[in-house]
This record gives structure tokens, sequence and C-alpha cells, in this order.
């Protein structure tokens, strides 16, 4: 946000600098997340129907449930489970009057998980550092940490000390399912904690990797596109809940409903594997493409 103040000591707001050459100041004003899910209410009042939308690049799986349900028959009946593919609007609830003489009356709920749901953790857990050949950095952060990496979506996530701008290369190839750009500023403050550019990109087997903290517009991607391991996808950055300059990296799934973090292995430049641990140095491997 642009503020100026004119001739007449009238203060300006705008999206854009004045067009004259008078002095400006700048105002940060964070943008909210975009939501994965919309919903929309459709067909007529004694039989409405529920249409979902999903936003992002990737599947949703979405849990519906009615409460305080009177003379109520639903279509499919409640509660269920239904995933939502990338992109997609699809009509997934009917409501009627059991008795159609009669008044009905609920409530309806929905709880989203992003990915697919997966039963079992997928065998490949070796990844490429995602960070270019011929850089070293140190973990700061490892599995299991009880700063920040305590809870299941990321108690398995490694935060990797870089300077800002370093390249972030994709660690295996994929689907950018979802993604944040335009985020600035970094303060270990309870409204940072949605406020971090990420890449999300969902691999083959439905697990999903999350690079975080980016630095503003500089993904090389978009959504939806597929990335090759070793591609150049954004630079590192400051961004969210964060105490200095890295990379937040973690490995997740959808484990029916919830979102878990699964622990993987870095691929060590002679070809062997290393568990990230905190203090430990890694080495890229990755020619950036």
């Amino acid at each position: 946000m642009y503020k100026w103040q004119d001739d007449d000591g009238v203060w300006h707001f705008s999206s854009t600098p004045p067009e004259t050459e008078t002095r400006f100041d700048t105002v940060e004003m964070p943008a909210d997340p975009q939501p994965m899910i919309s919903m929309r209410k459709l067909g007529i009042d004694r039989e409405p129907e529920y249409s979902f939308i999903n936003n992002i690049w990737g599947p949703i799986e979405l849990e519906l449930r009615l409460h305080d349900a009177e003379n109520v028959t639903s279509e499919p009946p409640l509660p269920a489970r239904l995933v939502l593919p990338g992109q997609t609007e699809k009509r997934l609830l009917k409501i009627r009057a059991t008795d159609p003489g009669l008044g009905f009356s609920f409530r309806l709920s929905y709880h989203q998980m992003i990915g697919p749901p997966l039963d079992q953790i997928p065998p490949e857990v070796d990844y490429f550092p995602p960070f270019p050949l011929g850089s070293q950095f140190p973990i700061s952060q490892g599995f299991d940490n009880d700063v920040t990496h305590s809870e299941p979506p990321n108690q398995y996530a490694v935060d990797i000390v870089m300077p800002v701008g370093t390249p972030i290369l994709a660690a295996r190839a994929g689907r950018v399912m979802d993604m944040e750009d335009d985020f600035h500023g970094a303060a270990q403050k309870e409204r940072y904690l949605t406020r971090s550019n990420q890449v999300r990109i969902l691999h083959d087997d439905g697990t999903m990797a999350v690079y975080a903290h980016l630095q503003a517009n500089s993904l090389r991607v978009r959504q939806g596109a597929t990335v090759t391991r070793g591609q150049w996808i954004a630079n590192s950055g400051n961004t969210g809940y964060s105490s200095g300059p890295h990379l937040h990296f973690v490995i997740q799934l959808n484990a029916g409903m919830s979102l878990e973090s699964i622990p993987f292995r870095f691929i060590a430049p002679n070809g062997g594997t290393i568990t990230p641990a905190k203090q430990m140095m890694i080495d890229g491997v990755l020619a950036k493409k």
C-alpha cells in the first residue's frame, strides 16, 4: 500500500504510487491465505443441494456432518468422507424431509484435509537436498524437535539455515498443488503462522513436500505445473513464523483426515543416505535446472 500527503495536507492510500513526483511511503498490508474449499447452496428450499469447489490443484478430502437434524434425509447418508479432485466443483450433498408433510431443520458442517487419504506410509523415503550442488548448509531443527516440530504435521520437518535468495530445488518430481508467494515479513508471533510463502508439491504416491518461508515473489513455478527433480522452484527467504532466514522442508500425507509428517532420508553426494539431525551439515547433490 502506498501512502502520501498532498499539498493540502490530505493523506492518500492506494495500491498504486502517485502519478506525480510526490514523496511517498509504503505500508505493509498482509494478505489472507486463499481458502482451499468453497461451498455453494443450490436447489430449492425444500430440497437444498450443496456444491463444493476445490480451489487448489490437488485432491482434498471432505468430511460432511449434520447437526441438530430433525426429519432429515441426506444423500449420501452422513457423516461421510468424500474426495474432491483439484480444480473441480461437484454437487456432493442433497437434503430432503424424511416426511414431506412436515418441516425439517439441520446444521451442516464440513472439515477439509489436503491430499488424498493414505492408509499406509509409502516406501520411498529418500529425497535429494532441496538446494544446488556445491552448497552446504546446517540444520537448525531436526526431527521431533520440541521448539516448533513437535506436532504431527511438522514432527519430521527440518529447518535448513541458508541466506535469503538461495535457489530452492525440487527434491522429487511432482505437481504443484498449492502455493503462496505474496507474504512479506517474519516474526515469532501467532498472526504470522499462516503467512509463510510456500510451495506444496504432490508426488505420485500421494505424499506432499512442503517448502516454506520462501522469499516473496520468488516462485518460478505455477499452480498445476509438473516439476522435475532438481528444478529451480523458488528462492529461500524469511517469511511467516520465523526467527531468521531458513528453509522449512517436510514430507506430509493425509492419514485419514489428519495431516501427518513422515521421516525421510537425504541422499548424500557419495550416493548413500543420511537421516537429518540438528546441527548436521547437508551438502547439495542436484544440479540446478
